[in-house]
C-alpha cells in the first residue's frame, strides 16, 4: 500500500518546497532542480508551486539563500562555542571550509546563483547569514577608526582565503585535512593581528 504524501496548504508549501529542494540538491553532484518534478514529489500541482516560485530561477535563488543562511548558522554556532573573539572569527573561516566540503553541490549552487556581493553590506537580508557573519566578524575585530576601504579589503582577504581553500579541496587539487585547514586559517590570522 502506498503511503499518501501530505498535502500542503497556504504558507507551508513554500517551506516544504525549500526543505524538499535542499534535500534533492544535497544528493546531486551538479545542482539542478525542476519545479514540476518537485511539485510531484510534494504531492501538489505545479500551479500551486508556481504561486510560491514563479520560475525555476526563483526556486534556485531561494535554495541558494537558504544554503547561505544554514552556513551562517553553523559559523555562528562554531564561533560561539569557542567564546568569540579572534578564535571565534577563525572558527567562522574553518567552518566555511568544512561545511563546503560536506555540502559541495549546495556550495556550487550558492555561487552559481549569488550575484555580485556587496562587501560593505552589513545586514542579514542583503546577503544572507553567512556573509553577515563575515562582515560582523570583520567589524568586531578591526579598530573602530578603520576606513570602509580597509574593512572591505579585510573582508575580501578572509573570504578569498576560505573560499579558495574550499574550492581547491572540492576540485581535487588538495585533499581535505581538517587539521591542515585549521593551520592554514590560523596562520594568516585573517590579516587582523
Amino acid at each position: 500500500m502506498n503511503a499518501m504524501k501530505p498535502s500542503y496548504h497556504h504558507g507551508d508549501l513554500h517551506s516544504a518546497a525549500i526543505a524538499a529542494g535542499m534535500e534533492k540538491i544535497e544528493k546531486q553532484e551538479h545542482p539542478d532542480l525542476g519545479l514540476r518534478a518537485l511539485a510531484r514529489e510534494l504531492g501538489v500541482s505545479a500551479t500551486a508551486l508556481y504561486r510560491h516560485f514563479p520560475n525555476k530561477d526563483a526556486l534556485l535563488d531561494a535554495l541558494a539563500m537558504e544554503g547561505l543562511n544554514r552556513l551562517g548558522v553553523h559559523q555562528a554556532s562554531a564561533a560561539q562555542a569557542v567564546g568569540g573573539g579572534i578564535e571565534g572569527f577563525a572558527e567562522i573561516g574553518i567552518t566555511y571550509v568544512s561545511w563546503a566540503v560536506s555540502h559541495p553541490a549546495l556550495l556550487r549552487l550558492i555561487y552559481d546563483r549569488v550575484g555580485k556581493v556587496d562587501l560593505e553590506a552589513d545586514t542579514r537580508t542583503d546577503m544572507g547569514e553567512a556573509f553577515y557573519q563575515l562582515r560582523a566578524g570583520i567589524t568586531a575585530m578591526m579598530p573602530d577608526d578603520m576606513s570602509i576601504e580597509t574593512r572591505t579589503a579585510a573582508t575580501l582577504h578572509v573570504w578569498s582565503l576560505v573560499h579558495g581553500l574550499a574550492m581547491l579541496i572540492l576540485d581535487g587539487q588538495v585533499d581535505y585535512d581538517a587539521d591542515m585547514v585549521r593551520k592554514v586559517v590560523s596562520m594568516t590570522n585573517f590579516g587582523l593581528r
